[in-house]
């Protein structure tokens, strides 16, 4: 079987708002979901096609047979040695893409990891805005034991979420880092117990499609901002951004229905 991304809209027992969570599953059978160039432009599409349908309120990303992804398939790099170089580098440029697109997204993306995250599957995890984990998960940035170097963001997103020196273990070295670990670091939002992880994303995601979207949307993008500019340059930016905001739909109903005291209906 080949490497791919399957998408789902599933439902938890008893809640049929779930059908709101896009659920985007690598599968690579027998390779533990090593990644692939055909899951790059599925994910792409995936996260184009979310963009633009108002029903899907968040996104989660996971791997099939209770692991997340194993990152890049050794064999196939070492095919790739005999090629001109342009083929891994369009390959990484495709990977650069569906990355950016999980962070430009409007929608809050959170990754539900079992067994491991292992190299750019790692990367994949941290370019989502939050993270569910089984606390006998492991990630794992072990690029510099084969002799390469991260792609996918992978030292973008460390050199951001860890002090400097921790950040530099966790790439120069590349051993295991556990869940447990990274959750009391801050990078890894929620701990389940093995097998639990989809379920708790899933759940989390059908709670956050309550929040107003055009809010959230909002803050991702002063989220994303932040580390880019000044304080004085992002005052401005939540300033405009809390003007624009309070003349949405979505205040009205938010702020209305908090003074009626019931749940708002974000359409």
């Amino acid at each position: 079987m080949s490497a791919e991304l399957l998408t789902s809209r599933p439902t938890l027992a008893g809640n049929d708002d779930s059908a709101s969570t896009l659920v985007l599953t690598l599968s690579n059978p027998g390779a533990r979901n090593a990644l692939h160039p055909d899951m790059y432009a599925a994910g792409i599409e995936a996260l184009d096609s979310a963009e633009r349908d108002p029903s899907v309120r968040a996104i989660v990303v996971t791997g099939a047979d209770r692991f997340f992804c194993a990152g890049g398939n050794l064999n196939r790099l070492l095919e790739n040695r005999a090629k001109d170089p342009s083929v891994q580098a369009q390959s990484i440029d495709l990977l650069a893409e569906w990355i950016a697109a999980l962070r430009a997204s409007s929608k809050p993306v959170i990754a539900a990891v079992e067994g491991a995250a292992a190299g750019a599957g790692f990367s994949l995890a941290l370019a989502c805005d939050l993270i569910v984990a089984a606390d006998d998960a492991k990630f794992v940035m072990s690029y510099a034991r084969v002799g390469l170097t991260p792609d996918g963001g992978g030292s973008w997103f460390l050199s951001r979420a860890l002090p400097r020196q921790l950040a530099t273990e966790v790439l120069i070295e590349g051993k295991p880092i556990v869940a447990t670990r990274l959750n009391a670091l801050g990078v890894v939002n929620r701990l389940t117990k093995p097998g639990a992880a989809l379920d708790a994303a899933i759940a989390w995601a059908d709670e956050l499609s309550g929040v107003s979207p055009h809010a959230i949307a909002r803050i991702k993008t002063l989220i994303g901002a932040a580390g880019a500019q000044p304080l004085d340059a992002h005052l401005v930016a939540e300033r405009d951004s809390f003007v624009e905001s309070l003349h949405h739909g979505d205040a009205l109903e938010g702020i209305t229905a908090f003074l009626e005291k019931r749940p708002p209906v974000y359409k």
